[in-house]
């Protein structure tokens, strides 16, 4: 077995076993409290840069399959595991994950006190570090730790976006669509997840996806009933080029944002954001909607947060809240066509508390059609 290594900017050091690719990589260092969805976890675009600690201890046990996948390829720069399971046992498993781990080059490392390096994190906050395998001086990988640039003010989206538009027609398997499509969404992609895109050919969607370097004139030149803006990594301070664009937009077509969507209509409504100590990465954050009181189990991916103090109540309400720390998770604009959440509502891996905004981004359509 090959020995791997994780240090930290702080000087701090976890020794493991290798059970990915061989190598070395700087990432940013964060945890999931997720208990499945591992391979959902990896291909979601928003963990670019990122190095994923799983805070459940055995991971691998289901191995990896060939339907639930969120992008054409895995994402993060590595992969951390209590105890990782080498003969996974399930009857879709087609490979197992570190196998997929060495074809995708991701360098992973069990047998690492996760729950410990949870707490570090938890309590000094995410932090730039290198993992690698072999056998490293500690200190020389805390120094490259050090110098690498991280994600604050970094443009991730653009280097992970799609490189020309393209269709999708997919719904959920559990959902098929009731009939033909009845409106045309352009999804404008940071970092887009396919079981986003399922869900709105599943509501009745006819969806175009578009790369984040669009202008406003193409996506107005598509004609549109609405406009969906998509996931992503990163600071959405260094993809302002969308929200000057999308500035250009609100109040013409219907927008509905998720995650990173949410931050960049925040920031194209005036709005400022700043980074979290932790993130927000798991299959279980509870989230109010702030009309009607009722709780949401949420499934969330973000180290940025929108701040509550720079919208402006006169046109911008906020809609929902999480209830761990009291940041923002929802807003809608009073007058315009326009809202966002800053969760996951497409339910993987999770419960589906939150498909109803789907249908809300539907009704926003229809009714955006009526007075035009």
């Amino acid at each position: 077995m090959t020995e791997g290594i994780l240090a930290m900017e702080d000087g701090r050091v976890f020794r493991g076993i290798s059970f990915g690719a061989e190598g070395e990589a700087a990432g940013e260092v964060v945890f999931n409290t997720s208990m499945t969805g591992y391979q959902e976890i990896l291909t979601d675009p928003s963990y670019h840069n990122q190095i994923i600690t799983m805070t459940y201890p055995l991971i691998g046990n289901y191995g990896i399959n060939g339907e639930d996948v969120e992008s054409a390829r895995p994402s993060p720069r590595g992969f951390i595991a209590r105890e990782y399971c080498s003969k996974p046992s399930n009857w879709r498993s087609v490979r197992s994950l570190g196998d997929y781990l060495v074809e995708n080059g991701i360098v992973a490392v069990s047998e690492i006190d996760t729950r410990a390096l949870t707490k570090h994190i938890r309590t000094v906050g995410a932090m730039k570090a290198v993992i690698a395998t072999g056998n490293h001086d500690g200190n020389e990988l805390i120094e490259k730790a050090r110098r690498w640039p991280g994600l604050v003010g970094r443009d991730l989206v653009g280097e992970v976006t799609c490189k020309k538009p393209f269709s999708w027609n997919e719904p959920c398997p559990w959902k098929p669509p009731a009939g033909m499509a009845k409106f045309k969404v352009v999804a404008w992609d940071f970092g887009i997840k396919y079981n986003i895109l399922r869900y709105l050919v599943s509501f009745g969607c006819e969806v175009e996806v578009i790369p984040a370097f669009a202008t406003a004139e193409e996506i107005l030149e598509r004609n549109p009933d609405g406009l969906f803006l998509s996931n992503g990594p990163g600071d959405p301070e260094g993809a302002k080029y969308v929200s000057e664009e999308l500035r250009k937009l609100l109040g013409k077509i219907p927008v509905f944002g998720i995650c990173m969507g949410h931050q960049l209509l925040c920031l194209a409504m005036n709005g400022t954001t700043y980074k979290l100590q932790f993130g927000h990465r798991g299959a279980n954050h509870p989230v109010q909607d702030t009309a009607t009181k009722k709780i949401e189990i949420t499934t969330q991916n973000h180290g940025f947060c929108v701040d509550i103090d720079s919208l402006s109540p006169e046109d911008i309400e906020v809609t929902h809240i999480n209830l761990n720390d009291n940041t923002v998770e929802g807003v809608r604009h009073r007058r315009l066509p326009a809202f966002s959440v800053q969760y996951h509502p497409e339910a993987s891996a999770g419960p589906r508390d939150a498909e109803y905004l789907f249908a809300r981004f539907i009704d926003m359509m229809e009714n955006h059609a009526e007075k035009n």
